[in-house]
């Protein structure tokens, strides 16, 4: 897309699933700068380099106002929702916030929004579970009670008897009491650009599901089945951008439509993997421009479990790092480490190599293709303490070395760090 010019994107609220993959699927992009935003300071702080906090929640009278003002301030493009409500709620703003939302039309928005309006808008043309309209009509348990409005699995419960399903209801009144599907789960991505053109149905199969989210999913050839129930949506709800409808299976093996929503499905990164960038096509979308789709031909099978940042609070110029089992391992290059050090380097730090190699340092560096990475190289020889060598106070020592850290920590009182926590994120907390 050599014609977009680079946008300024708002991914809100940035530190939820959806938020986290756009960030995942653009944060290499040269067509895109993005901004974070959340109302409570969550994940995303900790991963948007330009993140924007306490703005107030979506109910509140002043944050479209807030938002407004974080749109003109900071030149926004676009604003990338990143839940199903924020998604309705910037769209009916969107004249207000005086930049595009990257999102279908509101009517859209709506339905989607709501599964109780999806079914009544989809009855007849794909099957739909059975709905029942008091717990009087159910003959037969198991029912599933899921909230008209919700997300993941919150609310939701498999009642087994009356007496559990009332007990659900007097907590979570706007439940659906749905029949029970016990069959396999799919998630199925799609993605239709701005003249309503279907361009992609990726189904792929929820094989482990935790708080609603699928967190092992392997993507699936495409049936007739899937097929034509995301042609009968696509042309029955106007859609915009990427989109996903989830469906399950009667005992008898019948498909079911559980509910469509209006964006990019968390775990739609499966399709990432085989070239399918829903992020990334949603913004060209969103400025009208064509876009195709590619797809390697493979089965990609995606696991997903917490992920672990460290957020330090220290600020520095000078990193002194190790060589010999920090930088090389085994004979083998640490990547991670020369990630870390690259990522220094993009951010202004001056890198000395400090090390007691034993042989040439500078035929070690040559070997491994390290020659050009670091501002100086200090090579100890006669047994001499490291610490003597670290000339400056504002610096940070990286060595896996439990008594070299330990003794240049005691000497100089500067921060030092193992292997065991590279991925870390250094500033003002």
């Amino acid at each position: 897309m050599k014609n977009l010019e680079r946008k300024k994107i708002l991914v809100f609220p940035c530190g939820s699933e959806i938020g986290l993959e756009v960030y995942r699927s653009l944060k290499h992009s040269t067509h895109v700068e993005l901004f974070g935003a959340s109302s409570v300071d969550d994940h995303g702080k900790f991963v948007f380099e330009r993140y924007i906090g306490n703005l107030p929640f979506l109910d509140d009278e002043c944050f479209i106002p807030n938002l407004t003002k974080i749109v003109e301030e900071n030149r926004i493009d676009a604003i990338f929702p990143a839940m199903d409500s924020v998604i309705t709620k910037l769209k009916e703003n969107e004249e207000t916030l005086k930049c595009k939302i990257i999102a279908s039309e509101t009517k859209t928005t709506a339905i989607c929004l709501s599964k109780n309006r999806t079914y009544s808008f989809l009855s007849g043309l794909v099957a739909t579970p059975k709905l029942f309209e008091t717990l009087n009509e159910v003959n037969k348990y198991p029912v599933f009670l899921k909230p008209d409005i919700g997300y993941g699995s919150r609310g939701t419960l498999k009642a087994e008897n009356n007496k559990s399903a009332l007990s659900h209801l007097s907590k979570y009144p706007s439940c659906l009491i749905l029949e029970y599907l016990p069959g396999r789960e799919y998630t199925i991505d799609c993605f239709t650009d701005f003249k309503g053109n279907l361009l992609f149905i990726g189904p792929r199969e929820r094989k482990r599901i935790s708080n609603g989210i699928s967190v092992n999913t392997k993507t699936m050839q495409l049936s007739e089945e899937f097929e034509k129930m995301a042609n009968v949506i696509n042309d029955s709800i106007k859609i915009n951008g990427a989109w996903f409808f989830q469906a399950k299976e009667r005992i008898t093996g019948e498909l079911v439509l559980m509910e469509v929503a209006s964006r990019l499905g968390g775990s739609s990164s499966v399709y990432r993997a085989k070239g399918v960038n829903f992020a990334a096509l949603s913004i060209y979308n969103a400025f009208e421009m064509p876009v195709s789709i590619m797809t390697n031909e493979f089965d990609v099978e995606l696991d997903r479990a917490l992920d672990t940042i460290f957020n330090i609070d220290i600020n520095f110029n000078y990193v002194y790092v190790d060589f010999d089992d920090t930088i090389v391992i085994n004979g083998y290059v640490n990547s991670d480490m020369v990630a870390r050090i690259y990522k220094f380097l993009n951010e202004g730090k001056i890198i000395y190599l400090l090390t007691r190699h034993e042989g040439d340092i500078y035929e070690a560096l040559e070997k491994y293709r390290l020659s050009n990475l670091f501002d100086e190289v200090i090579h100890i020889k006669n047994g001499e303490d490291k610490w003597r060598f670290i000339k400056h106070r504002n610096s940070i020592f990286i060595d896996d070395s439990f008594a070299e850290r330990r003794e240049i920590h005691q000497k100089l009182a500067i921060p030092v760090f193992g292997l065991d926590v590279i991925n870390v994120k250094f500033g003002s907390l």
